[in-house]
């Protein structure tokens, strides 16, 4: 993993997106990492709100903010010339800037000569590690649990981040190991595999999860799935590299296809991508077992995403729960991850 850990805490920078959908890296840390975020600051005329003190870069300094960070995501992922302003006044107000976005803070000369005039750092998130080695594919001390998903978004990182929770809330030593970009912010450390070269994903996912004491659980934030057209390459990698003991399959209630694809492109069935990841994972881990599936209900009512889980349960016979919604399933699901 990277050896300097990033400064904290944040001032959330909305800039000129009001689309709450394109703000997740920011509404993220706000969930998970709240005692992290300082405020949050947009540019004039933006009225999207996240419920943070609305502060510019010299108060939030004041307030003890050490970064301010991009905390959107539009599509295409390129931080945008009407943005670097607000990033030149945060460079000034003395705090260093953290980007999660394709286009590097440092391949932008007015940030690169600020920073180096205000004694800031640029701090570019998707770019991996230099030195992160081939797999070795040797057995390593500890636990792991690898999320893993029908699809992309429905809830992979998240579902770590509730069983790290839940793990934690039992006395069990745990960390949360980051694998995008608003899981890095949140967890302060990580490697961005979507931008690993295909030859190192598995390496990278042997560093980021290394040998630990017997009792020490690693939870892998997972990325893609192995039946997605465009991602499932890092999913096999991080599956191969993280050799996990126990899996969690993450599944969107409503989703029937492929995320952005198209109705030529149906999810298989869950059963069949269970064992899908399954037969993957038996070849570094032969013991790995499915614990259960996190399923993603939002917009269904309690009663109808407690049927929904009950079919799901009978018809896998696995547990299955919705993490933010948390109560007994959710705790189910916590002890069938523990079981051996």
């Amino acid at each position: 993993m990277r050896p300097n850990r990033l400064p904290q805490p944040y001032l959330l920078y909305l800039a000129d997106v009001d689309d709450p959908r394109y703000a997740k890296t920011a509404q993220g840390l706000r969930d998970w990492v709240p005692e992290q975020c300082v405020g949050e600051w947009a540019m004039l005329g933006n009225e999207l709100r996240l419920g943070l003190p609305f502060l510019d870069p010299a108060a939030a300094r004041s307030r003890g903010a050490q970064a301010l960070v991009v905390g959107v995501a539009p599509v295409g992922g390129q931080i945008q010339a009407a943005w670097i302003p607000g990033l030149v006044q945060a460079l000034e107000a003395g705090l260093d800037v953290i980007s999660g976005m394709h286009s590097p803070l440092s391949g932008i000369p007015e940030l690169v000569v600020t920073a180096e005039r205000c004694a800031r750092r640029l701090i570019d998130i998707r770019i991996p590690p230099a030195d992160l080695p081939v797999a070795s594919g040797q057995r390593r001390s500890g636990r792991r649990l690898l999320t893993v998903g029908t699809d992309c978004a429905l809830g992979k990182k998240y579902t770590a981040l509730s069983l790290t929770r839940a793990f934690r809330a039992r006395g069990i030593p745990v960390d949360f190991r980051a694998t995008g970009q608003t899981g890095i912010l949140i967890a302060g450390s990580g490697i961005p595999v979507d931008a690993v070269k295909a030859d190192f994903l598995a390496g990278a996912a042997e560093l980021l999860s290394p040998a630990a004491a017997p009792e020490h659980w690693d939870i892998i934030e997972g990325q893609g799935a192995l039946v997605h057209p465009g991602y499932a390459a890092v999913s096999l990698g991080l599956l191969q590299g993280s050799q996990p003991d126990v899996l969690v399959l993450c599944h969107a209630a409503d989703r029937t296809h492929v995320s952005g694809y198209g109705p030529e492109f149906p999810l298989p069935p869950v059963a069949e991508v269970i064992e899908l990841n399954l037969a993957h994972a038996r070849l570094r881990r032969p013991e790995v077992r499915m614990a259960g599936v996190s399923l993603n209900t939002h917009g269904l009512s309690p009663d109808q995403a407690d049927r929904l889980m009950d079919d799901f349960e009978r018809d896998l016979g696995l547990v299955c729960a919705d993490p933010l919604r948390g109560a007994e399933r959710f705790e189910r699901l916590v002890s069938a991850c523990l079981t051996d």
